[in-house]
C-alpha cells in the first residue's frame, strides 16, 4: 500500500505566487540573469535536429552573446543520443556540460533493457549527463517498486554520468503525486529530479517545482544527501526565470543557487535573459534579431 505526504494545494499555490510578487532590484536583477544563464540546459529535442544545428546551439551555450561578455556560459546542451558526439567535439575546451535523454525519452514505454543500453551507448558515446524518464503508466497504477528498481538499474549503467530523473510532472495528476515521485527518485539514486520532458503541456509552474524543492529540502534534512533541482517546460522568459530562483532560495537556501544543484531546460530562455541583461546595460531594448529565441 502506498502511502503519501498529502500536499496542501491551496496553501502551495499560494505561496508559489506570492513569491512570484517580490520587488528586484536593478542590481538584484543583473545577478540574477547571470546566475540564470549559467544554470541552464541550452536544449533542442526535435526530430529535425541536425549536427549543424547542434553545433551552432553548442556555440551559443559556450558564449551566449559576443556583446555581453561578462556573461557566464551555460550549464550544458542537451540532446538525443545519437547527436551526443557532435556536441562533444563542438564543447571540447569549454565548461558546459553534455545532457542526452534516454530510457525511451520521451514516453519511457520501453524495455528495461532497451533503456539501459540506451544509456550505456549514450554514455559511452561522451555524454556526462543523462536525462531519464520514469514510467508513469508504472507510477500511476501504485507500481513504486517498479519505477525505483528501473531507476536504481539506469543509475547503475550510468557509471560517472550523473542521472537526471524526469518526473512528467503534467502526467502525475496532482501534488501529492509529484511530492511523492520526487522522494521516490531521490531514495533510488537520482543525483537530480526534474520537472517535465517539455513534451507535455505543462511543465515547471510554480507549484510544482515548489513542491519539489520541499521534498528535496526535507530528503537532504533526513538523509545528509544533495540532490539537485531541474525546472523543464515553461520556463520562457526572465520574470519566470528570476520567479524560479526566489522559489529556490526560500526554500533550499542560497546553497542551492548554483549549476550544480538547480538547472533550467530551456530553449527559448537564452534569447530573452540576454535582451533583458543588454537593457540593464543600455537602458534600452536592442531590435528584435538583436537575441533570437532559437
Amino acid at each position: 500500500m502506498r502511502t503519501m505526504v498529502p500536499v496542501d494545494r491551496v496553501g502551495i499555490e499560494e505561496r508559489a505566487a506570492a513569491l512570484g510578487k517580490r520587488s528586484i532590484k536593478a542590481d538584484a536583477k543583473r545577478q540574477g540573469i547571470r546566475l540564470a544563464t549559467s544554470m541552464i540546459d541550452l536544449t533542442t529535442l526535435e526530430g529535425k535536429d541536425t549536427p549543424g544545428k547542434v553545433r551552432a546551439l553548442c556555440h551559443k551555450a559556450a558564449r551566449p552573446a559576443a556583446t555581453l561578455p561578462d556573461l557566464p556560459p551555460c550549464a550544458a546542451v542537451c540532446v538525443y543520443p545519437t547527436l551526443v558526439p557532435v556536441a562533444r567535439e563542438a564543447l571540447r575546451g569549454t565548461p558546459v556540460q553534455v545532457a542526452a535523454v534516454a530510457t525511451g525519452f520521451p514516453s519511457g514505454l520501453t524495455s528495461l533493457a532497451v533503456k539501459l543500453d540506451e544509456t550505456r551507448e549514450t554514455v559511452a558515446a561522451g555524454a556526462q549527463e543523462i536525462d531519464m524518464v520514469i514510467t508513469r503508466e508504472a507510477f500511476l497504477r501504485g507500481d513504486d517498486a517498479r519505477v525505483a528498481y528501473e531507476i536504481e538499474a539506469v543509475k547503475e549503467a550510468c557509471g560517472p554520468a550523473h542521472l537526471k530523473v524526469i518526473l512528467e510532472t503534467a502526467e502525475l495528476g496532482s501534488y501529492d503525486h509529484v511530492r511523492h515521485a520526487t522522494t521516490l527518485a531521490m531514495e533510488a539514486g537520482a543525483d537530480f529530479v526534474k520537472t517535465s520532458t517539455g513534451k507535455a503541456s505543462q511543465g515547471a509552474t510554480p507549484g510544482v517545482v515548489l513542491v519539489m524543492l520541499e521534498a528535496v529540502r526535507d530528503y537532504v534534512q533526513r538523509t545528509g544527501r544533495v540532490v539537485g533541482v531541474k525546472a523543464a517546460g515553461g520556463v520562457g522568459t526572465t520574470k519566470q526565470a528570476l520567479h524560479q530562483l526566489v522559489l529556490v532560495r526560500e526554500t533550499l537556501g542560497d546553497e542551492w543557487l548554483r549549476p550544480d544543484r538547480f538547472r533550467i531546460g530551456a530553449s527559448s530562455l537564452l534569447g530573452d535573459l540576454l535582451l533583458q541583461y543588454a537593457k540593464t546595460e543600455t537602458g534600452r531594448y536592442g531590435r528584435p534579431g538583436d537575441f533570437p529565441k532559437e
